[in-house]
């Protein structure tokens, strides 16, 4: 969910060729590219052009989730470095300082009902809001709830499964 330009749901068709990999974006340029980067990559991988804000995803069930939404805050813009600011789209980066978890608790609704008991939701995250994603999952009955970190020791990832 948010595959922007499909890296991780190429790596993942492409590690896993017998797996059937969605990826869901709102926006249909970030799409296209996506697309164009799994047939470049030979994976067969279905896209979906899809608000997750605002729709549900039709009853699909997955085993695995994987998303790397948006969560850099609004204050937190000007100490990004110029390479991202400069080639990302705002709408893939940034959250408000008042909701930085927006799209994990929409995505970990969706998650609740469209993922498969004992399926794995994956996310990275916000390095200041690792406390607060554990407790979300929690909150939402997930198990074997993990943090991780980054090379640089920062929280980076978490991953739950669905009870």
């Amino acid at each position: 969910m948010g595959t922007g330009s499909g890296c991780i749901a190429v790596g993942l068709s492409a590690k896993l060729p017998s797996a059937s990999v969605t990826a869901v974006d709102v926006s249909g340029e970030a799409l296209q590219m996506a697309r164009e980067n799994a047939r470049l990559q030979g994976c067969n991988i279905q896209f979906k052009q899809c608000n997750i804000l605002e729709e549900d995803l039709n009853e699909q069930t997955w085993d695995v989730i994987v998303s790397n939404p948006p969560y850099v805050k609004e204050s937190e813009k000007e100490a990004m470095s110029r390479n991202v600011k400069n080639f990302e789209p705002a709408l893939a980066l940034f959250v408000p300082d008042n909701d930085p978890l927006k799209f994990y608790r929409r995505i970990i609704e969706l998650a609740s009902v469209s993922l498969n008991v004992g399926g794995r939701l994956y996310f990275e995250i916000n390095e200041a809001l690792g406390k607060q994603m554990a407790e979300l999952f929690e909150a939402h009955n997930f198990s074997e709830i993990e943090l991780r970190k980054d090379i640089f020791g920062k929280d980076r990832f978490i991953k739950g499964i669905k009870k």
